[in-house]
């Protein structure tokens, strides 16, 4: 049956060839009108992952939480520290320049200039909480005695390490990124975004004396998208070599950009269905296209290898063409659905971009089975060759297939059991070497970039002088309404941090009882044997309100009390060592009405991420695996019985 099928297809498809190449031409050019419209686009929600307890845990209380979209940005000296009044007044540019940068949320803007930045000290009258820099200092005001009052407020506040660099060589300024206007509800465009980034802080504000440093998710994606403009020369480079390779297989152009062109017809096809579904093309999956084009030429070289086999044996070209077609439009079929099966099961990952960059790479090689094993052998049935093109080539095949001779000794019984023994040896140093492999990120900075780049430069820099605030996780803690006035609550949140500030990998802590805590000390002559959390519900509120709602540490009616840990960096296993922890510890103790929510921050995401892809590794590679299994075995028999009737 599916002989006959074959069969009928090319009586068709080769008795109409001319009305065929029409229509594909006609396809062609009206998806190049929309392919042409296509064009790249990110957004922090796409890397995300879907349904997961962590993502859920974010984007319910990513109003109230901040950290997980963050842009931070570094001014430092080149020369000395930060404490002079040009770099200080420089730190109050990037400060106002950053807060008004379009997709900022202004309420979360933070460094040495914003009045969220508070000291809280005891003093002979009393507790006194005051800014870093008052109102009273002004960036024109700036002198020697204001310098030194806001590096003593620096110093006592414990900014050191956070907003200013533990050498004093930076000052830090931070502020998260909306993912869509509040205003007109449009998605905030990262890669237009870094740019107006560059351009605003780093080149309006570096200079001589004074480095910007900027690191985040729209600086990265935007650098990323802007060295995937790049790939456009790769991929000149490595058409030429593929024609040139392809070249030296068959010894004909025609043949040669034959294959060329149809797999490039793809490629058209396939953006033009990416506009048609509302999808861009994201900068991480820049490569996809070409990935595809690849597999196009590969089976393009397939069909050339048959149709030049044939006339080598005397055939003519419509003749040759026309078996090649009908001998691999099954098996190439089902090697491209292999293909698309294998792409497909990227839908598994719950993760938008990941399911974006499946679809992509699916459509693409789906529409190989029409470009390469229709339009190919229909462009080649035209192709006109020299009378001596057959004899030529077969001189040629003949030469070639000594090498293929030689090589096929390998399997012959005595050389066949060294080839094993190698390959089981191998096996066995990679399953040994696969112990240390990690899913996720080892080093700081965006994998995606060089080391030299600069913007893992700039991480790297950042890591190294700042020892809180770059890589955080964000557990929460739900409870009932003014949940923050009861000591019970707040020592069962107290005790999560202290197990987490005592986890390898965590630098410290910030929490509501901590800070609690250092209240009640401070009203008792900063006596330590104080710090403890009071019994009684208005002593407690009195130190609350010391800490202000700026804080992100309570909610106005204290149902969200997060505890954030700051890690040394976002390392698979520092993530997966200080999740555990908290897995644990709500393992082992509950609270009545208090619910241990997992997790935000930036570190919280990564964590959910890399999470869902050790989940959906094994499946994945069991259903490509079974898929290859079932298409190897249900058209053997067919492909046999044509073998035989042809040969």
């Amino acid at each position: 049956m599916l002989a006959r099928f074959v069969l009928a297809c090319e009586r068709v498809i080769f008795g109409h060839r001319a009305a065929v190449l029409a229509l594909l031409a006609l396809v062609t050019a009206a998806a190049a009108v929309f392919a042409a419209r296509l064009h790249m686009t990110a957004g922090f929600g796409k890397q995300l992952p879907l349904g997961h307890e962590y993502t859920e845990t974010f984007v319910k209380y990513k109003d109230v939480l901040f950290g997980a979209n963050r842009l931070i940005v570094v001014v430092q000296a080149k020369q000395g520290d930060i404490w002079s009044p040009a770099t200080l007044k420089k730190l109050n540019e990037v400060t106002q320049a950053l807060m008004y940068l379009p997709g900022v949320d202004r309420r979360s803007v933070s460094s040495l200039w914003t009045p969220n930045t508070r000291v809280m000290q005891v003093t002979e009258e009393g507790y006194e909480a005051r800014d870093v820099i008052g109102g009273d200092i002004t960036p024109e005001k700036l002198d020697a005695a204001a310098v030194a009052k806001i590096r003593d407020n620096v110093v006592q506040g414990g900014y050191v390490g956070s907003l200013v660099a533990s050498d004093f060589s930076g000052a830090m300024v931070t502020a998260d990124l909306l993912d869509a206007d509040p205003r007109s509800k449009q998605p905030t465009d990262y890669i237009a975004l870094g740019p107006e980034i560059e351009k605003a802080l780093r080149t309006a504000f570096e200079d001589d004396a004074h480095e910007i440093r900027i690191i985040g998710f729209a600086k990265q994606i935007s650098d990323i998208a802007q060295g995937a403009q790049g790939v456009v020369v790769f991929f000149a480079l490595a058409f030429v070599l593929t024609a040139l390779a392809v070249w030296w297989y068959c010894r004909s152009w025609a043949f040669t950009a034959a294959a060329l062109v149809c797999s490039l017809v793809s490629l058209v096809w396939q953006f033009a269905s990416l506009q048609l579904l509302g999808y861009g093309l994201d900068p991480l999956a820049i490569l996809v296209p070409f990935l595809v084009f690849a597999i196009g030429v590969s089976h393009g070289v397939q069909q050339i290898n048959t149709i030049v086999r044939e006339i080598g044996a005397g055939t003519t070209p419509f003749d040759a063409a026309r078996h090649s077609f009908g001998a691999l439009l099954v098996p190439g079929t089902m090697a491209l659905v292999t293909a698309f099966v294998g792409f497909a099961t990227l839908l598994l990952i719950p993760i938008p971009m990941i399911r974006e960059l499946a679809i992509t790479a699916s459509l693409g090689v789906a529409y190989k089975i029409v470009t390469n094993l229709v339009m190919l052998p229909v462009v080649a049935s035209y192709v006109r060759l020299p009378a001596d093109y057959g004899q030529r080539l077969q001189g040629i095949r003949e030469r070639r297939s000594m090498a293929v001779v030689a090589l096929a000794r390998l399997a012959e019984p005595q050389p066949a059991r060294l080839v094993v023994a190698v390959a089981a040896v191998l096996f066995g140093l990679a399953v040994w070497g696969a112990r240390d492999r990690h899913v996720g990120y080892v080093q700081p900075g965006a994998p995606e970039l060089r080391d030299s780049a600069r913007y893992n430069r700039d991480a790297v820099a950042i890591a190294e002088k700042f020892s809180v605030g770059l890589d955080v996780l964000t557990v929460v803690h739900e409870t009932p309404a003014e949940a923050c006035y009861d000591r019970s609550t707040m020592s069962f949140i107290d005790d999560l941090a202290w197990e987490l500030a005592n986890t390898e990998g965590v630098i410290g802590t910030a929490s509501l009882p901590a800070l609690v805590k250092l209240g009640a000390a401070g009203f008792n002559e900063g006596n330590p044997k104080w710090g403890d959390m009071p019994r009684d519900r208005r002593s407690m509120a009195s130190f609350i309100g010391l800490v202000g709602e700026g804080s992100g540490l309570y909610d106005p009616r204290c149902t969200v009390l997060p505890v954030n840990a700051f890690l040394t960096d976002h390392k698979a296993d520092t993530i997966k060592r200080v999740v555990a922890t908290v897995k644990e510890f709500r393992a082992r103790n509950s609270l009545e009405g208090v619910t241990v929510r997992l997790a935000s921050g930036n570190a919280g995401v990564q964590a959910a991420t890399n999470e869902v892809l050790e989940a959906t590794e094994l499946p994945m590679m069991l259903y490509v695996y079974a898929t290859i299994v079932v298409l190897v075995l249900v058209p053997r028999r067919f492909l046999w019985k044509k073998a035989e009737n042809r040969w």
